[in-house]
């Protein structure tokens, strides 16, 4: 069920994105995209790799971390290691910085261009362990897609 849940969404993405070729526009609609479908969320958006750093980009939800170091917190250890971090607990990550109090879990998926991470997909949830296998491999198949729209 999840599964097929995930290829509607992605369908949406794909034409919502399609033709669409600049970063921050495709990046403001798929963040509304999902913070709209995906239920139990309380931020959802973008940070975009600039030098050693990711800067705060397109999002839903309360105000967040501006910049963040590579290697620091899970989106920074998700954009350095350049995979998939899915927590189901972000109080058990060893270094989680707390933008908003309110998340327990969190998933960020890199998004990237010639297999080099440009930017993270960051999804957080008050719910602990809000996000499984099953989100995860819907979700990298979305920035697949967001991948293929903006970079070829």
């Amino acid at each position: 069920m999840k599964t097929e849940f995930y290829q509607t969404l992605n369908r949406q993405a794909q034409a919502l994105l399609e033709g669409e070729d600049d970063l921050i526009a495709a990046m403001a609609n798929f963040s509304a995209l999902l913070n709209d479908n995906l239920e139990d969320l309380n931020w959802a958006g973008f940070y975009i790799k600039r030098g050693e750093q990711l800067v705060l980009g397109p999002f839903q939800g309360k105000v967040a971390c501006t910049r963040i170091n590579m290697g620091k917190g899970v989106c920074g250890t998700a954009a350095a290691e350049n995979k998939t971090q899915r927590i189901a607990d972000v109080h058990d990550f060893d270094g989680h910085i707390a933008c908003d109090s309110a998340s327990n879990s969190e998933i960020v998926i890199p998004v990237r261009q010639d297999n080099k991470v440009v930017a993270v997909l960051d999804i957080d949830s008050p719910l602990l362990n809000r996000f499984d296998q099953d989100d995860q491999i819907g979700l990298e198949n979305m920035v697949k897609s967001l991948e293929t729209c903006l970079f070829g």
